[in-house]
C-alpha cells in the first residue's frame, strides 16, 4: 500500500511503529510542533519551501502551490536509512533514502503557501520526524537562475538506523528482498526512479541500482 494523507491525519504511521514493539522513542505531538517552531524561527518569510529527494517526489501528500526542479550542494541521495517497519520487518529490515553528506542532489522544491504552512508541516513532521531518524535543516536550492531556501530532511547520522557503511551487494540484497506494511523496498526504489524521470531527472546511480535489484529478484525467482 501507499502512505496516504489519512494515514498521517489519523496517526496511523505512529501506531504502526508502536505496534512493531521495537522500543523506539517516538516524538509526541508537542515535540513535533516544537521542532517545527524551531526550524521556522531560523528564517523569515510566510511561504515555506520543502526539498524532496525520495518518496516526497512521487507521493508528496501535502498541499503545495508550486514546484520546481532544483539542485542542492553538499548533500547526496543515498540508501542509508534502515527501516524495520513500513518497507521491512525486524527480521529483514529494508533500506530507504536519506540525504547524506557530500556531493550534490537534484530533486524537487515544493512551495507551501503561507495559509497552508501550519497544517501541511504538521503532516510532514508526522511522516518524516516521528522516530528522529531525520533532521530538518535549511538548504539552498539552485533553481535555474535563482536560489530558494528550503527545508530538507537529512539523515540523522547519530541514529541507530543510520546505515553508515554498507556495501553495494548488501544494499542490493536488502532492497531486493525486504518488504513491509507499506510495500517492498524494490517498489520504493522503482517508484523513485519513475518519479524522478517524470520531472526530467535521470539519476544514474539509482538507475544502475534498480537494474541490479531487478536482476537479483529475477535470479531468486
Amino acid at each position: 500500500m501507499t502512505l496516504t494523507r489519512m494515514d498521517l491525519e489519523s496517526s496511523r504511521l505512529q501506531a504502526m511503529i508502536s505496534q512493531a514493539g521495537l522500543g523506539w522513542h517516538l516524538l509526541t505531538e508537542e515535540q513535533l510542533q516544537q521542532s517545527i517552531d524551531d526550524i521556522l524561527q531560523q528564517r523569515q518569510g510566510s511561504d515555506v519551501w520543502i526539498f524532496a529527494y525520495g518518496s516526497l517526489i512521487w507521493n508528496p501528500i501535502f498541499l503545495y502551490s508550486d514546484r520546481c526542479v532544483g539542485t542542492v550542494y553538499g548533500w547526496h541521495r543515498r540508501f542509508c536509512h534502515w527501516t524495520p517497519v513500513g518497507r521491512g520487518t525486524p527480521d529483514n529490515p529494508g533500506l530507504v533514502l536519506g540525504l547524506d553528506r557530500g556531493g550534490s542532489c537534484r530533486g524537487v522544491a515544493y512551495q507551501i503557501a503561507a495559509s497552508d504552512v501550519a497544517t501541511e508541516l504538521q503532516l510532514l513532521w508526522r511522516r518524516e520526524m516521528i522516530a528522529g531518524t531525520y533532521i530538518p535543516r535549511w538548504v539552498k536550492v539552485f533553481i535555474g537562475g535563482k536560489i530558494v531556501e528550503a527545508i530538507a530532511f537529512v539523515i540523522n547520522r547519530q541514529h541507530s538506523l543510520y546505515a553508515r557503511s554498507l556495501s553495494l551487494d548488501a544494499t542490493i540484497e536488502s532492497i531486493a528482498t525486504a518488504s513491509g506494511q507499506l510495500g517492498s523496498c524494490a517498489d520504493y526504489l522503482l517508484q523513485t526512479i519513475d518519479g524522478l524521470a517524470t520531472v526530467g531527472i535521470k539519476d544514474e546511480t539509482l538507475n544502475l541500482l534498480g537494474d541490479r535489484v531487478v536482476a537479483r529478484q529475477q535470479l531468486k525467482s
